[in-house]
């Protein structure tokens, strides 16, 4: 049982008890500053940070990021036997998902962040969080390089070392600029709170800059033209809420500059939406064309200078120039330096993510293990096992397979390849048994017998299904809730495996793999209208969608705290509007 500390046990009384704060003043006041001292005290005063002798025992599971993966992680784990290293950059959550709202002033910033020790400070579970960065990732040694900060002035003054047992990469990803040039000196991006932020202040900025009195027509539509590159759910939703603070509240305290604002979507693709089902696509599509908002398809960004940004059409090839006010850049994400470096290192050169097995296993690192959007699951394709597959399902060994003999490895062969059961699924069949008999129409079901020659034949065509998952915070927030519930049940599996049948070896995995569950996806699309693509193909457009939104995305909060201060920020905004200002 682990014992606690004086500062330990005056921490946690004071975090109780709110009503001791003025003891808690006298005491640091009279005491010299000593609570003021350990709170201060750098954790890393030594070069590396290894497990004490008292800790010596127990495993020590380092978790890089704090992002959707990493804290919803950290959140599900119960098992008390890991000492916990937390390392990242920013010492809060944040529910990205709001970011586009945050652009724009309807869900104020501090709304959607939760500190991290508030999260975790409840917990059985011994936690330590550093506000650092991971700066190298040594796996042949099991240790991790950090620096605190970004200021590159305090280099080699505030590095630490930290060894692991167990490492988690939940780093998330980085806007991707494909090489454009000027992409990272000319336009924004939304992938923090702080891009949010500096896009409000840019909007509130071009608005002021275009009702200066000394400027033409011509130059004020130049200031107040938002181009937003990337037609994804992001940039939809940016430009949706662009709308709607322009017209609901911006052009009541700039009326001079009304009917000069204009918003311009570019997509590469044929579409805007390209992951959503074909009637929200063409709905919004539809909706952007009344609303005015101009959707260029086929048009791709090959340069962007400070006040023009070029594209190339898909269709003839031909370079235009549009003169812009501010651009935001929202194309797909790419790895962090470190996750390049690392990958390198492993032997994964040429990846957009890491790879990483279902079991969300770094390939080659048994004690790495990555989620999110900086990796992405290696599945195994059925022919690459199929050989494997026919000598477990032979179990009387003869050559060939009864139809029973399929049926008794059918589950562990769906649970190990998953693309199994959507291809039956696209092909509306119920049952492996149908596609054995689809093959052999002149056969009865009980004489159906196949060699491995006719196995592969049957299951030639099952791998065309295999999808990489979508870099979404669903994704990673399952994915965490998943690795957190194998940790918690480690040393109980050992003995008790539960998993599918190991196809390249023998015996059973001790843990079934990782399964994203597909609960829907929104689109917001401006004037209190969501588009829905809801589980089993159930599509829903309109105000009821957007009610349904709101309360999924409450429900999702972090805290009651956030939970409390989103539901008021839409509610400050439907009796008084937006903020214009440019805090």
């Amino acid at each position: 049982m682990r014992s606690f500390s004086f500062y330990e046990r005056f921490s946690r009384a004071y975090n109780d008890y709110p009503s001791l704060s003025k003891l808690v003043v006298a005491f640091t006041v009279s005491g010299g500053g000593f609570v003021a001292y350990s709170e201060s005290k750098p954790h890393h005063d030594t070069s590396i940070i290894g497990p004490s002798e008292a800790d010596s025992k127990r495993k020590r599971v380092v978790v890089l990021g704090t992002g959707w993966a990493g804290t919803s992680f950290l959140k599900n784990l119960k098992n008390s036997s890991y000492d916990v290293q937390v390392i990242s950059p920013r010492n809060y959550f944040a529910f990205t998902p709001l970011l586009p709202s945050v652009t724009c002033g309807t869900v104020e910033a501090r709304s959607i962040v939760e500190p991290i020790r508030n999260i975790v400070r409840k917990k059985n579970v011994e936690i330590c969080f550093w506000e650092a960065e991971c700066i190298k990732i040594d796996a042949d040694n099991k240790k991790v390089y950090c620096q605190y900060g970004q200021d590159t002035s305090l280099k080699g003054k505030e590095e630490f070392v930290v060894e692991y047992d167990y490492l988690v990469i939940a780093m998330g990803a980085r806007a991707n600029t494909f090489n454009t040039p000027g992409v990272v000196e000319h336009c924004h991006f939304l992938k923090e709170v702080e891009d949010a932020q500096r896009i409000r202040r840019s909007v509130i900025d071009c608005f002021e800059r275009a009702s200066l009195p000394n400027l033409s027509d011509e130059e004020r539509k130049k200031i107040l033209h938002f181009v937003v590159v990337g037609g994804g759910p992001t940039g939809v939703e940016f430009s949706a809420e662009l709308h709607d603070f322009v017209n609901e509240d911006l052009v009541k305290f700039y009326p001079a500059v009304k009917g000069l604002v204009k918003i311009t979507i570019l997509e590469a693709g044929d579409h805007i939406l390209n992951m959503f089902d074909k009637r929200i696509t063409a709905f919004a599509e539809d909706k952007f064309g009344r609303e005015g908002i101009d959707v260029k398809t086929g048009s791709m960004v090959v340069n962007v200078s400070a006040e023009h940004i070029s594209t190339k059409e898909r269709g003839n090839g031909g370079i235009s120039s549009i003169p812009y006010g501010m651009v935001v850049w929202s194309t797909g994400i790419g790895p962090r330096p470190v996750v390049t470096d690392f990958m390198k290192q492993i032997g994964q050169m040429n990846r957009r993510a890491l790879a990483t097995d279902e079991w969300l296993r770094v390939e080659g690192c048994d004690n790495i293990y990555a989620l999110g959007d900086c990796a992405t699951i290696n599945q195994r394709k059925v022919m690459e096992d199929i050989l494997a597959i026919f000598r477990k399902a032979d179990m009387d060994n003869s050559g060939t397979l009864t139809v029973k003999e399929v049926e008794e490895v059918f589950k562990d062969i769906c649970e190990r390849y998953p693309q199994v059961e959507i291809y039956l699924k696209h092909r509306q069949m119920k049952s492996i048994v149908d596609l054995l008999k689809d093959s052999k129409e002149d056969a009865a079901k009980e004489s159906i017998e196949l060699d491995i020659e006719e196995l592969k034949s049957v299951l030639s065509q099952v791998d065309t299904q295999m999808k990489n998952l979508p870099a979404t915070a669903q994704v990673a927030a399952q994915q965490g809730v998943y690795l957190a519930d194998c940790f918690n049940r480690m040393e109980e599996c050992e003995e008790n495996p539960e998993g599918p049948l190991r196809f390249r070896g023998s015996g059973r995995h001790r843990f079934r793999p990782f399964r994203y569950k597909h609960l829907g996806q929104f689109a917001p699309l401006g004037g209190e209208q969501t588009a829905a693509q809801l589980p089993g193909d159930w599509v829903s457009i309109g105000r009821s969608s957007q009610w349904l939104w709101y309360s999924v995305y409450a429900s999702k909060q972090v805290s009651w705290r956030t939970r409390f201060l989103v539901v008021t920020d839409w509610t400050r905004r439907f009796v008084f509007g937006r903020d214009s200002s440019r805090i």
